[in-house]
């Protein structure tokens, strides 16, 4: 009889990674359910695998999540002015569905509205989220009824989405199942995850970059796609892609997933493009047309200087701005001494949008929190950097209760507020922060510490460089190797000032 120690679930699955092993905060959250796994525990004989009980905590955490928007299910959405904002309950699904004309039957894109916003004013795949949601909400009853009952149908198709979200994410790191609770009990994610529908475009991509975890390059770029088609933003993570297939020479994967995601966004584009083009430019010209608005590093500027700045100069400054940060990106892919991870760099890209965009609605967190658990998998800096985002997430609506409380000045002022802001623009950072260190000093990285190279780089994991600049390139290095020694370890201990790094 083989012993618990030797025996394994698969000959072929390596090693998982205990995270109570090597990373403080997650040994002592372990004391709640019985401390950390022992060196002798029998694994993968047990219904329980990492997977199950990741998703099973993440539809927890959705569902208490829900709960704290009970206020606002009760009446915060229908009466009182500031309401919503002092429970800290907002959400723009129940008042879109009549706003959008949901309620009264209008066909999204193709339906004028009546009011300020002439279309919809999202991208074509969260508009048909939007249609199939209310397909499955009755109309009888009062409107507040039919709002309801949209919202909570939204919310269990939402609450499927961080499923996928939480699956994808803990499997795509092979060896790192556990690193999925990090989205799982992210606080940030369960407080703003109904607040609107960014989950579908998120959910989307971490489907992505589980496929090309894989080597699934085309089903990965129908998925960018696909999530593009949602969101603006996933479409930034084929930059990233294109600097490291650059580095590693993967130029057919590239072409391959860049048709992929064109190919898929079109289909999905197309149609609408054709048969109502003024609906559907809707979401491009309102991005573009919107003034500087709640949580940008441009509102602070203009509250902190008393200067008005219009739409036109924060789109001129973002576009410079991420310009830069691009260029700083593509040195960094190509002249690191080890080539970056993907998802480093995917973080930091869709980061860098977000941080210079001239609006930053709390749900954004979103958009970085998968990626930022594959990028820097580490309790401590994840728990400050959602610490940050929930200050910002309250400190948001205190500032609209405030305004929106007349002579009763309930809430955060503005001066409150631009500390709200700070908080959220500085914690990001420093998240950004520990990432460039990991790329430059892989010693810090915890996933290379485990000797893995890019369990996400799908085809780039382990890969030859045939291209890099500066210092990286004399003389040139395998992915895999540093300072000459192959297949790189880096599961020994770090000195004990840097355990926590």
């Amino acid at each position: 009889m083989p012993s618990a120690e030797t025996t394994r679930a698969s000959v072929h699955e390596p090693e998982p990674v205990r995270p109570t092993r090597d990373d403080e905060i997650a040994t002592a959250g372990s004391e709640l359910i019985g401390g950390p796994i022992g060196r002798r525990a029998l694994l993968g004989t047990s219904w329980w695998t990492p997977v199950r009980v990741v998703a099973l905590v993440m539809i927890g955490m959705f569902a208490l999540g829900m709960v704290q928007k009970l206020p606002c299910y009760d009446g915060g959405w229908f009466f009182g002015a500031s309401s919503q904002y002092t429970h800290a309950c907002y959400s723009d699904i129940p008042h879109l569905y009549q706003g959008r004309g949901f309620a009264d039957g209008l066909v999204p894109y193709f339906d004028k509205l009546p009011g300020d916003m002439d279309y919809l004013e999202y991208p074509v795949l969260t508009g048909v989220f939007m249609e199939v949601a209310a397909w499955l909400t009755p109309g009888g009853g009062s409107i507040q009824h039919q709002e309801q009952v949209y919202w909570m149908v939204n919310a269990g198709m939402l609450m499927a989405c961080a499923a996928v979200i939480a699956v994808c994410t803990a499997r795509t790191h092979r060896r790192r199942p556990w690193d999925g609770l990090l989205v799982a009990l992210a606080p940030a994610f369960a407080l703003t995850a109904t607040i609107n529908w960014d989950l579908l475009a998120v959910a989307l991509l971490a489907a992505a970059m589980l496929m090309w975890s894989r080597g699934r390059v085309l089903a990965f770029g129908v998925l960018i796609g696909l999530a593009t088609a949602a969101k603006f933003y996933p479409f930034l993570v084929l930059g990233p892609l294109f600097l490291l297939c650059w580095r590693a020479g993967k130029w057919r994967e590239f072409g391959t997933a860049l048709l992929g995601a064109v190919g898929a966004w079109l289909a999905v584009n197309l149609p609408v493009m054709y048969l109502a083009p003024e609906g559907w430019s809707k979401f491009y010209s309102f991005s573009h047309d919107r003034g500087v608005d709640f949580g940008s590093v441009f509102l602070f500027v203009s509250q902190w200087m008393k200067i008005a700045i219009t739409p036109d100069t924060a789109n001129a400054w973002a576009l410079v701005m991420m310009v830069i940060i691009c260029a700083g990106l593509a040195a960094v892919a190509l002249a690191a001494p080890r080539r970056p991870r993907l998802a480093q760099l995917a973080f930091l890209i869709v980061a860098a949008f977000i941080l210079t965009n001239k609006v930053y609605s709390p749900q954004y967190v979103l958009w970085l929190v998968p990626l930022a658990v594959l990028a820097r998998p580490r309790w401590r800096d994840f728990l400050v950097w959602q610490a940050c985002e929930v200050a910002y997430f309250l400190g948001i609506w205190m500032y609209l209760a405030y305004t929106t409380s007349g002579d009763a000045h309930k809430g955060l002022p503005t001066d409150g507020y631009q500390v709200a802001i700070a908080v959220h623009l500085l914690g990001t950072l420093y998240l950004c922060g520990t990432v460039v260190r990991d790329i430059f000093v892989p010693e810090h990285d915890v996933v290379r510490r485990e000797g893995d190279d890019d369990p996400s780089g799908g085809i780039l994991d382990g890969a030859e460089d045939v291209f890099v600049l500066g210092p990286a390139g004399h003389p040139r290095r395998h992915a895999a190797h540093f300072d000459g020694v192959p297949g790189a370890d880096w599961r020994e201990d770090p000195a004990p000032g840097d355990r926590s790094l």
